[in-house]
């Protein structure tokens, strides 16, 4: 497995790993982006697309709710007004 120096490539990784690799980053987003010194930004951010990538990558024609597209937002955004 190669290592680096945000833990295990994220290529490498088995799917149960991979994902709860995800759920943590994506929960320490927030008080990395409030609190952490611009290294630690750096590096989170890094990590995090490392991890998003790998995911898009194994999941290519993962779901996608209509309300997360542009079209889905827009029609939500005319709808409201």
């Amino acid at each position: 497995m190669t290592e680096h120096e945000g833990g295990p490539s994220a290529r490498d990784l088995e799917e149960g790993r991979l994902l709860k690799e995800l759920e943590a980053i994506h929960r320490t987003r927030h008080e990395t982006l409030l609190h952490g010194s611009d290294d630690a930004l750096v590096t989170h951010t890094k990590r995090m697309n490392e991890l998003e990538h790998e995911y898009v990558r194994r999941h290519p024609q993962r779901a996608q709710t209509a309300s997360r597209t542009r079209s889905g937002a827009r029609a939500r955004t005319s709808d409201e007004s």
